[in-house]
């Protein structure tokens, strides 16, 4: 069997039952074997498919000819008559992700750029890179989603990630592109065995495959069984949680305890996904079920993962990003835009409606400051002065929060919390409200 153009152009119309009918491919186009065989067929059948198709090469700056490898990849897609762009990122060498997935973060940071609705992103993924995925996860003792391997199709940025060509053994790739005439890049970086997935590939495969010559196709029909049972687990893991109230980043901690231990640990992988917040190590989620669920009530229990954290207040296990302490105190504030910090999101000051800061206030000029202790305020509703302690407690304002909160100051007097309260005096009819942009959960 060999690999057909009418084979590539069947399984993304299978797709479409799942994810619509795309208006544009987006090709992540390293320029080597098998890019090159995805986007050559693509550029070929393009008046069958009818898709505007658009290259996307990422250099990662780790290898000196990679300036090169970008030049190559831009002839190609020129020889093509495809658009072509190259997005050079930072690999960040401290993240704790190891090279290869600091790379292929970094690479998919750069690629969802260029995602909007009715985008696919194609990836060249094929069968031999399912079954070392499948090899590498079962080493790393992943479970079922691991195991499944590399996903044919989901969603990613507003639009969705294809890889057409996981049933294709690379061979098959590399027969067609030379058959098409086509000189790819050739990353050497692929024959250094210290990385895990080459040295599967150059040393235990072949090995694998004088045993097993059908190893590759056998491994990766492993994986869609695996897929199967995640798809299964993920439907189990969804009903759990509508049944604990729907909303994945607050579970309620009583009910959650209610289930089996291998249902507690399903829930919460599956909240996570949901949520975004990246895989979820072991040791984590061990620790989540272990500390946070069985933790008294009045407790602050806390597990981080990367830029990620679990915590409990009361009955919910919040499941959230994590924001950074505040570094925005002592700084004045304009009333244009405040950055708050990592995950804290933006601060600005809107004019008109209702009430709000008075121009008085904003012309004696206005100072950001994080919570110390002992902050008193007349709120707009409020007879009264009340301690600001009190009022972040009777708001159910998760604790974690309360002492993150910015406070706007004018000629040392409070008189704004954020875009929760502003001080009685401090107000006029048709005045400045807080208005807090991206803001972190605050309840």
């Amino acid at each position: 069997m060999s690999f057909e153009p009418e084979d590539l152009l069947s399984t993304l119309a299978g797709f479409e039952t799942v994810a619509g009918k795309p208006r544009r491919f987006v090709v992540a186009f390293s320029g080597g074997i098998d890019s090159t065989a995805l986007l050559s067929v693509l550029a070929a059948t393009r008046d069958v498919h009818n898709k505007s198709l658009l290259a996307v090469h990422v250099d990662h700056q780790l290898h000196a000819a990679s300036t090169e490898w970008t030049k190559r990849a831009g002839a190609i897609a020129k020889s093509l008559q495809v658009e072509f762009v190259c997005e050079t990122v930072s690999v960040a060498d401290d993240s704790g992700l190891g090279p290869e997935a600091a790379a292929r973060e970094a690479r998919y940071a750069a690629l969802a750029a260029h995602m909007t609705a009715h985008t696919w992103l194609l990836s060249a993924h094929h069968r031999d890179d399912q079954a070392e995925t499948l090899l590498l996860n079962l080493l790393r003792g992943s479970g079922p989603t691991g195991v499944a391997g590399i996903p044919a199709l989901r969603e990613f940025r507003g639009g969705w990630i294809a890889r057409p060509l996981l049933k294709v053994p690379r061979h098959e790739l590399s027969l067609y592109v030379d058959g098409a005439g086509l000189t790819p890049v050739n990353d050497p970086s692929n024959d250094d065995d210290q990385f895990d997935r080459n040295f599967l590939r150059n040393e235990l495969m072949p090995v694998l495959r004088t045993r097993w010559p059908n190893a590759g196709s056998r491994l990766a029909r492993s994986s869609d069984y695996a897929r199967e049972a995640a798809e299964l687990l993920a439907e189990v893991a969804d009903s759990d949680i509508a049944t604990l109230g729907g909303v994945a980043s607050r579970l309620p901690v009583s009910k959650l305890r209610a289930l089996s231990r291998a249902r507690q640990i399903n829930v919460i992988k599956r909240a996570v996904e949901v949520c975004m917040l990246g895989p979820i190590p072991s040791t984590a989620l061990q620790r989540i079920i272990g500390e946070l669920l069985t933790a008294r009530a009045d407790a602050a229990p806390l597990v981080s993962w990367r830029r990620f954290e679990a915590r409990r207040y009361r009955d919910i296990l919040f499941l959230l990003e994590s924001v950074s302490d505040s570094d925005y105190a002592g700084r004045e504030f304009d009333g244009d835009s405040l950055d708050l910090g990592e995950g804290m999101g933006v601060l600005r000051l809107v004019r008109g409606g209702e009430r709000g800061l008075s121009q008085r206030v904003i012309d004696a000029g206005l100072l950001a400051c994080a919570r110390e202790g002992g902050e008193e305020i007349k709120t707009m509703n409020q007879p009264h002065t009340r301690k600001l302690k009190k009022l972040l407690q009777e708001h159910g304002v998760v604790p974690w929060m309360r002492d993150r909160i910015p406070l706007l100051y004018s000629n040392g007097e409070l008189v704004a919390v954020a875009d929760l309260w502003l001080a009685r005096g401090a107000t006029e009819e048709n005045g400045y409200r807080v208005e807090w942009q991206d803001k972190p959960p605050l309840h």
